[in-house]
C-alpha cells in the first residue's frame, strides 16, 4: 500500500508512526511525506501512484485533485477503524473544556476514557490501545470535520460564530464543515445542542439523533416527573454546577453540555435510564469531578496573585466569544486588559465596544498588528499602544491595577472606572481576541511568555 502524507505536524507525524508501529503493516506499505509547498501547487501533483493519501487539517480538500475515497485523514481514518463509542465536540469555543470535562465525568464514573483531537493528542496515537469497552472524547475542529463522511454516537455542539475566515471562504462554509459532525448520525445516537444560538440549532435540527438542548428547563423532563419524585431536575443541575472552582458563566454552560453527553453515553447502554435517576444515582461523583475541575492552560488561568492583584492567562482568546466569555466572568472586577494580535481582517467594531464600553475597565494594553485597528476613534485615555514589546505591555498593565489600588493616585488620566468607597482588587486580563503569530509562534507560546513575565514581576 502506497500512503502520502501532506503535511508533517502532530497529526502526519502520528499517522506515520501508527503504520510504522506494526511491522507486519509497515513490511508492505510504502509511506511519502510532503511537507513544504504551497497548497495551490497541490491542485497541479499526480496522485495516480498512491491508494490513501492523508491530508492534515490545515489542508482544505478541495486542493486534492484525487478520487475522494483515496481522501482520508487522522480523523476520519480513526472513526472507520474505532472500536468504541465516540462523543464528539464541536463549538466555536469551549471544545477543549467541554470534552476535559465530559472525560473527568466519565472516568469519576469508572469509565476507560481518552481524549483526543484538536486538544492536543492525535487519535492515531491512541488506536492500538482501544477496545470496545472503552470510550473516545474527541475535540473537533472545523479544519478535522471539513470532509467527514462519518459522525461520533453522540455528538456535542457548542455556539458557533464565524472564525478561521482566513482559511474558510465563508461563513457558511465553516458551519457547512461543522455539520459533519451530525450529517450522519441515526436514530440510535444522541445530539447534544446549546439552543440559545441559532447556527447550533440549525445545525442540530439536521441530526437523526435523540436530541437534548441545554440549558435544561424543568419542561424539558416532564416525561420523568412524577408525583413519587417532583424534585426539579433543573434545581439539581444548578446544585451540581455549583461546586465549580473555575470562574464565569460560559464554564458553567460547558459543564451542562458535558453532563448531558455524559449522560447520553450511558442512555446508549440502558435506554431505560432517566436523566432524573442519572443525577441521583451518580451525585457524589459528579459534585467530586466538577469541583476538582481545573481551568484548561491558558483558558482564563489563574497565573499568580500579587500585591492583591491576580493575574489570567486567556492566550487562547482569539475571538470575540472568548473575550466576552473573559470579561463576564469578572462582571464586578475593575480590569486592565492587554488585546490585540494578527489582524486577519476582521472588523473590530464590536470586540471595540465589548473593550472600551466595558464600566470596569481600567484601561487596555494594545500589542500587535490590530492594535492600530482597536484604537482607532477610541479616546486616548482609554489604551496604551505598547506595539510589539510584550514585556513591556505586562509592566504597563502591572502599573496601571497598582495605581487603581492607590487611592491617592486615581485621577481620570490614569483611571476610567468610577471611584467608589470600597474599591475592588482589580485583575490583569491577557485575553488578546486575535491569533498569536504576528509575535509569537502559538497562543501557547503567548501564554507561557506571559506566565514567565508575570511570575518575574
Amino acid at each position: 500500500m502506497n500512503i502520502l502524507i501532506l503535511g508533517y505536524g502532530v497529526e502526519g507525524k502520528s499517522v506515520e508512526n501508527y503504520f510504522k508501529h506494526d511491522p507486519a503493516i509497515f513490511e508492505h506499505t510504502s509511506i511519502k511525506i510532503l511537507d513544504k509547498f504551497d497548497k495551490e501547487e497541490l491542485l497541479f501533483k499526480d496522485y495516480s501512484d498512491y491508494d490513501l493519501i492523508f491530508r492534515t487539517p490545515s489542508i482544505p480538500p478541495k486542493f486534492i485533485d484525487a478520487p475522494k475515497e483515496k481522501i482520508t485523514s487522522c480523523t476520519k481514518y480513526f472513526f472507520h477503524h474505532c472500536p468504541c463509542p465516540i462523543i464528539g465536540v464541536t463549538g466555536t469555543k469551549g471544545k477543549g473544556t467541554t470534552c476535559t470535562m465530559i472525560r473527568d465525568l466519565l472516568s469519576a464514573l469508572d469509565e476507560k476514557a481518552y481524549l483526543v483531537g484538536n486538544i492536543g493528542t492525535a487519535s492515531l496515537d491512541v488506536l492500538p490501545e482501544l477496545t470496545k469497552n472503552d470510550v473516545v472524547v474527541y475535540e473537533m475542529s472545523s479544519f478535522q470535520l471539513w470532509d467527514m463522511d462519518i459522525s461520533p454516537a453522540v455528538s456535542v455542539v457548542l455556539r458557533l460564530e464565524p472564525d478561521h475566515l482566513d482559511v474558510h471562504e465563508s461563513y457558511a462554509e465553516y458551519l457547512a464543515a461543522k455539520q459533519n459532525i451530525v450529517n450522519f448520525q441515526t436514530g440510535d445516537d444522541f445530539c447534544i445542542y446549546f439552543k440559545d444560538n441559532k447556527d447550533t440549532v440549525s445545525l442540530a435540527t439536521n441530526s437523526q439523533a435523540k436530541k437534548f438542548a441545554y440549558p435544561c428547563s424543568d419542561a424539558d423532563w416532564s416525561a420523568e416527573q412524577n408525583s413519587a419524585n417532583s424534585e426539579s431536575i433543573r434545581g439539581k443541575i444548578d446544585a451540581l454546577l455549583d461546586n465549580l472552582t473555575v470562574p464565569g458563566a460560559h464554564n458553567r454552560e460547558d459543564a451542562e453540555a458535558a453532563l448531558l453527553a455524559t449522560f447520553a453515553f450511558f442512555k446508549r447502554k440502558n435506554h431505560n435510564l432517566t436523566f432524573q435517576d442519572f443525577l441521583s444515582e451518580h451525585e457524589a461523583a459528579i459534585a467530586a469531578a466538577f469541583k476538582n475541575f481545573k481551568a484548561l492552560p491558558h483558558h482564563i488561568e489563574l497565573v499568580r496573585e500579587l500585591n492583591n492583584i491576580k493575574y489570567y492567562d486567556d492566550s487562547f482568546s482569539t475571538v470575540s466569544p472568548a473575550l466576552r466569555a473573559c470579561l463576564n466572568a469578572f462582571p464586578d472586577t475593575p480590569f486592565v486588559l492587554i488585546a490585540g494580535g494578527k489582524d486577519k481582517g476582521f472588523d473590530l467594531y464590536d470586540v471595540k465596544r465589548m473593550i472600551f464600553d466595558n464600566h470596569n475597565l481600567i484601561k487596555a494594553v494594545l500589542i500587535g498588528e490590530t492594535a492600530t485597528k482597536l484604537k482607532d476613534g477610541e479616546d486616548p485615555a482609554k489604551f496604551v499602544d505598547c506595539g510589539t514589546d510584550f514585556e513591556l505591555a505586562v509592566k504597563t498593565a502591572q502599573g496601571l491595577a497598582e495605581s487603581y489600588l492607590n487611592e491617592e493616585e486615581m485621577n481620570s488620566d490614569t483611571c476610567l472606572v468610577d471611584k467608589k468607597p470600597e474599591i475592588k482588587n482589580p485583575v490583569v486580563l491577557l485575553s488578546p481576541c486575535a491569533s498569536s503569530f504576528d509575535m509569537f509562534k502559538s497562543y501557547k507560546h503567548r501564554g507561557d511568555e506571559f506566565k514567565k513575565i508575570v511570575n518575574s514581576l
